[in-house]
């Protein structure tokens, strides 16, 4: 199927699961990685394809690397196309977040997990508020994030917070993977949690080895002998406010599509689809962890039917 008509066919499915689109989003149209992203670190880590419409972050004993979007913003929906570390992945991490710049941080993770080869990738998700993280969450990939590309995805507004992950997907407030949410993350303010409101963000992806922790909690070790680990990347979308590092409001605040009411919640069919995630491939969650948590966690009451 084409790209175009692929594109129609999700758009006319998330309008027969999720009724009437109060504002239609732009469409993600490709475009080169130079328009909107920059190398951070051991340029020379980074292959070009096509022009730049695709590339590769390359982690070899020495280093790994990472770039970051030009510029800041304040709510919208960012996505990248990402094909993960093939084959024995052990000990290496695939990043893909939005962070804010001050010491009382604002960020929104994905971390892929590598693994020894034939076991499944790990998806760790977090989210920070003014400096506050431990709220992690991870699950199984029912699927080889290795094949073929997928399409994670931040879609933040006022009132949630979304990870997203499909071939194509556009939708509500919510972390998902293969147009199945795994994760919401709600504006909680009035139960005294803070919330990624007022601290443009930029846009990073990165390769790196953290055998230290990153699989079975160190147990497996990256194997060099595999090296170079190669993830590989196109699709560099941006539909954000663009703001300065400084600036603490959007001036379009509440007028954007991803404001309107039909991306305030999940319908009754996605919440479904969460709990499906939650009950067959969630392996960890802090809010359900009495050890760390006795209480539980003020923002995890707004879901916790999920749990």
């Amino acid at each position: 199927m084409g790209s175009e008509k692929w594109i129609v066919c999700c758009f006319v499915l998330l309008m027969a699961v999720g009724g009437a689109m109060a504002a239609a989003p732009k469409k993600p149209i490709d475009v080169p990685f130079g328009r909107n992203f920059v190398p951070t670190w051991a340029l020379d880590h980074i292959k070009y394809n096509d022009g730049g419409n695709e590339i590769q972050l390359v982690l070899d004993k020495y280093t790994g690397t990472g770039f970051q979007s030009k510029g800041s913003y304040l709510f919208g929906h960012f996505s990248m196309h990402i094909k993960m570390v093939p084959g024995d992945s052990a000990g290496t991490v695939t990043a893909f977040y939005l962070s804010s710049q001050n010491s009382e941080h604002d960020e929104i993770d994905f971390e892929f997990l590598g693994n020894r080869t034939g076991q499944p990738y790990i998806l760790q998700t977090n989210v920070f508020t003014g400096g506050k993280g431990d709220r992690e969450q991870r699950i199984y990939l029912w699927f080889d994030p290795t094949k073929e590309y997928h399409t994670y995805s931040v879609l933040w507004n006022m009132y949630q917070i979304a990870l997203i992950s499909s071939i194509f997907s556009l939708g509500k407030n919510r972390f998902f993977v293969d147009d199945i949410p795994i994760r919401v993350f709600k504006n909680c303010k009035d139960f005294g949690v803070r919330f990624p409101f007022n601290q443009p963000m930029k846009l990073y992806s990165s390769l790196w080895n953290a055998d230290d922790w990153a699989t079975r909690g160190g147990l497996e070790k990256t194997d060099w002998s595999k090296a170079p680990f190669v993830a590989s990347y196109k699709g560099f979308h941006i539909d954000g406010c663009e703001a300065s590092v400084n600036a603490n409001y959007c001036a379009t605040q509440g007028k954007r599509w991803w404001d309107q009411k039909a991306y305030q919640d999940l319908d009754h069919y996605q919440y479904r689809r969460l709990r499906w995630v939650r009950t067959k491939y969630t392996i960890y969650n802090y809010c359900t962890d009495r050890v760390r948590y006795p209480t539980i966690p003020p923002e995890c009451r707004r879901d916790r039917d999920l749990f």
